[in-house]
């Protein structure tokens, strides 16, 4: 698909910040928000205070007495990255801190759906819990909180997805984003609001001097960013200032081999060096292969690898989660073609609608949400994609395009059409539901009526946005080294993209899918090496000499040898 390419606006109000950055580098962090050396820091003493973050202190306060009374506290999780890291970092930070064998639970996504509903409430209560704690979920659970509370239960929700207009009665509730909330960062993902927590309770018990009567060596909080920057970094929630220290510093730690053995494996079996990684190494290298267990089997699976102390184990843990991972790649790539034929159809059929939805009665449905991320990105139109699941109900995984909540749509379509949607929630890009199978054609329509009144149609245009071109001397190892060092880069504070045309001298296939350039800047005689992945191989190679290129500045690192490369994002033969 053509793409647009639209450069970033340059600020008129820049002001030079800094004497360590090019004035080049200095232009792209001012663009994202930079306005001294000190932002990019990254210090753990710039964290936000814990206290404005609603209901923390009250939770802190349960979650103390239940640990000095000896009580049993059970983690609710999700099946995801975020969930995972949230119920791991919740099991070892209470264990530190003298919880008696702190336990957990993460509903099998085929069996319970998402969430604290009433029926993994009874699957719980057979473990006899006196607290209840639930890790990014809950804050739509009404039923199941109301049902763990007549059971007895007191129950601590902690979650980071927006709530809808009514919220559960819990004993406390911890989310940046319910209302009254004065926490500043509203980005936090489920295992930074889950940090925040046991900060909370580790000051509260320390306070009641739990630690010195039992003789407990008071934990570092610092210990479980590893946990914290992986969960963050997976789960794609924006980078604001608060969410880059806590994946710097996580990363600094990992690098130094200060992290879970799991995580270091995970990398490892992904092929990455874990002490020279990155942010992007989390989301693509780690995050997919801990997200497998919960898509095809079970996320204990991803849990226990997190847990584990002992390397021998995570090894064996982290070959199960990576063939898992090769086993939903492959389903994956199954049900992408069966999508692309359905795309095919609706173009000849008709005008492609704004709103897209897909729907095979033999997909998965843990795969659903990826196959919907991968045809947003092909047709660039908000997408559902739907998978079957029990008693007539088929559920749908939803990525948007920038401009359009897909919360907020759904939420408009459940008010327009109460009986349509079972349930619903999620974030601004995602967001997951449930309707009835009759109901597919009806929803399908009332979709696209939503995206077609809220999205314009220049909205609809895939663009790519870029900081725009480099001169000559910007390609340099130094550059690129600078770009990697003022990370961590992810959503909301995107990693430099440029564009810019190229005399192409030569270009080969390699590894089967990725096209190998040898490339040269047209205002100088500078030659370059780039790559552009997973190329489409019926327009490439061809005997096109310039080519425009969008791209971000990569080292090559290959048998102790650095050299710079071009990773092509997007690349478009000039005639």
């Amino acid at each position: 698909m053509k793409k647009h390419i639209k450069r970033r606006q340059s600020e008129s109000s820049f002001v030079a910040f800094s004497t360590q950055y090019p004035l080049t580098l200095q232009r792209i962090l001012y663009s994202r928000g930079v306005r001294s050396d000190e932002e990019l820091g990254y210090r753990l003493q710039s964290l936000l205070r814990p206290e404005p973050l609603k209901g923390v202190a009250a939770a802190a306060g349960i979650l103390a007495d239940a640990i000095e009374a000896g009580e049993r506290i059970l983690i609710v999780g999700d099946f995801d990255a975020d969930g995972a890291t949230s119920t791991a970092l919740g099991i070892l930070a209470l264990e530190a801190m003298g919880a008696i064998d702190p336990d957990y639970l993460v509903p099998n996504r085929f069996e319970f759906g998402y969430g604290l509903t009433p029926e993994i409430v009874a699957v719980a209560a057979q473990r006899q819990p006196d607290v209840l704690m639930t890790v990014d979920n809950g804050i739509s659970s009404m039923d199941g909180v109301a049902m763990a509370k007549s059971l007895g239960m007191k129950v601590v929700v902690t979650d980071h997805h927006l709530p809808g207009d009514d919220i559960p009665d819990a004993d406390a509730i911890v989310n940046p984003n319910q209302v009254g909330c004065d926490f500043v960062s509203k980005a936090m993902a489920g295992v930074g609001v889950v940090f925040y927590l046991m900060s909370m309770l580790r000051a509260e018990l320390s306070a009641r001097q739990w630690f010195s009567s039992q003789h407990i060596k008071e934990p570092k909080m610092a210990d479980y960013l590893d946990l914290v920057a992986l969960g963050t970094v997976a789960d794609v929630v924006p980078l604001d200032a608060n969410n880059r220290v806590l994946v710097y510093q996580g990363i600094q730690r990992i690098k130094a081999g200060f992290a879970r053995p799991g995580i270091l494996e995970l990398l490892t079996i992904g092929g990455r060096d874990y002490t020279q990684i990155k942010a992007s190494d989390l989301g693509f290298v780690v995050g997919p292969r801990l997200n497998a267990a919960g898509r095809l089997d079970d996320m204990s699976i991803g849990i226990e690898c997190l847990l584990s102390e002992s390397t021998i184990q995570s090894k064996t843990i982290a070959q199960k989660l990576d063939q898992l991972n090769r086993e939903r790649k492959s389903i994956e790539s199954d049900m992408k073609s069966q999508a692309e034929f359905i795309l095919q159809d609706l173009l000849e059929e008709t005008n492609l609608p704004n709103g897209v939805c897909f729907y095979d009665e033999e997909w998965h449905q843990g795969v659903i949400g990826i196959l919907a991320s991968r045809m947003k990105d092909k047709c660039y139109r908000p997408v559902i994609a739907f998978a079957k699941a029990d008693n007539g109900i088929i559920k749908g995984s939803a990525r948007s395009i920038p401009g359009l909540h897909i919360r907020d749509a759904l939420d408009v379509i459940a008010k327009r059409s109460p009986d349509l949607l079972s349930k619903f929630g999620g974030h601004a890009m995602a967001a997951g539901m449930s309707i009835k199978e009759d109901d597919y054609p009806r929803f399908s329509k009332a979709f696209n009526d939503v995206v077609t009144e809220r999205v314009s149609e220049d909205l609809l245009e895939a663009r790519i946005v870029t900081d725009g071109h480099l001169a000559p001397e910007d390609f340099s190892l130094s550059f690129a080294e600078l770009i990697r060092r003022s990370g961590p880069w992810g959503q909301n504070f995107p990693e430099p993209v440029f564009d810019g045309e190229f005399d192409i001298l030569q270009q080969r296939i390699v590894g089967e899918k990725h096209l190998k350039l040898l490339i040269k800047e047209p205002k100088s005689e500078l030659l370059l090496d780039a790559i552009a992945f997973f190329i489409d191989l019926q327009e490439w190679p061809n005997t096109a000499h310039r080519a425009r290129l969008v791209y971000k500045l990569e080292i090559n690192e290959f048998r102790g040898q650095r050299n710079l490369q071009l990773l092509v994002d997007y690349i478009e033969a000039i005639k």
